[in-house]
């Protein structure tokens, strides 16, 4: 069985990717017979144009799982664009692609609604994806909900490849941790960096302060009732608790728990909880980040060049 995930360098790595991604794909290392974690950077020029800014960001993402966790003996970690076939792979896709099945994407226009450049490039996003999974043979892939549409768009290609050239790709299953697959920002909204309401993961003190006590919250004075179900706070605190201590929790909102004090005890549970991953990562040295990058590009290569053997042979190149 192999495990592949992907995250995006375009800014600093936050609360959502933590528990959305990052949390259940370190829970596969050493689980999956090989697991493959790329650093997206291909993907995040769609929103990313600057040189100096991307460089900084793709590195940083590597340092932040390794400080959360990730252990390069039990697992390949690599940037996309040190393997060609990536970007080769997604043409000869996107040749078998319908148009309709891209229109159809909800991510795309949820980008653009929100203010995206609507580019040739964030349109065949899912394309790019598609390569990005069927060129290492991935069994499973941990994703937010959503991007359950593009994990299902990459079956819908496998299946057009294969009864157009032949059996040459798996389908992948899209695998979802129900209860964090969105992780609410600081208004409400699914956390992104694109919408500017994150809680960054290895930010300053004060950064992380200013985030939460940033959340917006409704006009409840502090003593009235309030209902945890639809409180961004609560929705945030309870990934840090465990069932029981969640439902105390709730039991306080419901009794008139402020929304100054509930700030303040989530703040507390954040940077207790990210202490020791903080300090790790202050550790990690850049020789050892780039070693690391060196050689899980090298051992990714080895597959995604075996793939393309039979990509190409199958379609006549």
């Amino acid at each position: 069985m192999r495990v592949l995930s992907g995250m995006q360098p375009s800014g600093q790595l936050h609360l959502g990717n933590y528990f959305g991604s990052m949390e259940p794909n370190l829970a596969y290392m050493g689980k999956a017979e090989e697991s493959f974690y790329f650093i997206a950077d291909l993907h995040a020029m769609t929103t990313l144009h600057d040189p100096k800014a991307l460089r900084q960001a793709r590195k940083d993402i590597v340092r932040d799982y390794l400080a959360a966790g990730f252990d390069p003996k039990q697992a390949i970690i690599y940037y996309q664009s040190d393997i060609p076939e990536h970007t080769e792979l997604m043409w000869i896709l996107s040749t078998l692609t319908p148009m309709g099945l891209l229109e159809r994407a909800v991510s795309y226009k949820d980008k653009v609604q929100k203010g995206i450049d609507a580019t040739a490039g964030l349109f065949t996003y899912p394309v790019l994806m598609a390569a990005d999974i069927l060129l290492y043979d991935a069994n499973l892939v941990p994703v937010g909900r959503d991007q359950k549409q593009h994990v299902e768009i990459t079956r819908d290609l496998a299946v057009k490849f294969n009864n157009t050239f032949g059996e040459v790709f798996i389908l992948p299953e899209p695998v979802i941790r129900k209860e964090v697959a969105v992780v609410p920002g600081t208004d409400g909204q699914k956390m992104s960096k694109s919408y500017g309401n994150t809680i960054p993961l290895f930010g300053t003190d004060a950064e992380i302060k200013k985030a939460i006590m940033g959340i917006v919250t409704d006009s409840k004075e502090q003593h009235d009732p309030k209902d945890p179900d639809t409180c961004t706070i609560f929705q945030l605190h309870k990934l840090f608790l465990s069932p029981k201590e969640a439902k105390a929790l709730a039991q306080e909102y419901r009794a008139g728990l402020g929304y100054g004090d509930a700030k303040k005890r989530l703040l507390e549970a954040y940077l207790e909880f990210f202490a020791a991953m903080r300090n790790a990562r202050e550790a990690l040295s850049d020789a050892y980040v780039e070693d690391v990058l060196q050689a899980g590009a090298a051992r990714a290569r080895t597959v995604a060049q075996a793939t393309m053997e039979r990509v190409r042979s199958a379609v006549g190149l």
